[in-house]
């Protein structure tokens, strides 16, 4: 989750003049900016499918953790995407590759998460408590 709460300081800060065109109006430029945070919700429930998947196969442990790994380098990579001056229209093509990278990734960690933790719970009791399930 704190990924996407820095995304969208960074969406409506940085992202405008960083990655769109300069002769682009400020106003479109920040809904341009906001459209791509949107991908990283759109690929959620895509994410949230296949690590489930995925998780019921290789073992919630393994699907989590390659998640986990995926979240980080789909990050890091934002972090290290050139400019709109340097790369030109690539820019938020990759930008937006990335965020949905990322959002599929949290889909992933979030069921996978919530999972381990109920199944990991100590009693019958615990893990058929309706709250088990929602985030600390």
């Amino acid at each position: 989750m704190y990924d996407f709460f820095i995304y969208g300081t960074a969406a409506a800060l940085v992202f405008p003049t960083l990655f769109f065109p300069s002769d682009m109006s400020p106003m479109a430029a920040l809904i341009a900016s906001f459209c791509t945070f949107a991908f990283g919700f759109i690929a959620r429930p895509i994410g949230g499918i296949v690590f489930g998947h995925f998780g019921d196969r290789m073992g919630r442990k393994a699907a989590l953790v390659t998640a986990l790994m995926i979240m980080g380098v789909g990050t890091t990579l934002t972090g290290l995407l050139p400019t709109y001056e340097l790369i030109g229209p690539d820019a938020p093509i990759l930008l937006i590759i990335l965020r949905f990278v990322q959002g599929f990734a949290i889909g992933g960690q979030w069921g996978g998460a919530m999972l381990l933790v109920t199944e990991s719970a100590g009693s019958a009791a615990d893990r058929q408590d309706p709250g088990a399930c929602a985030p600390a």
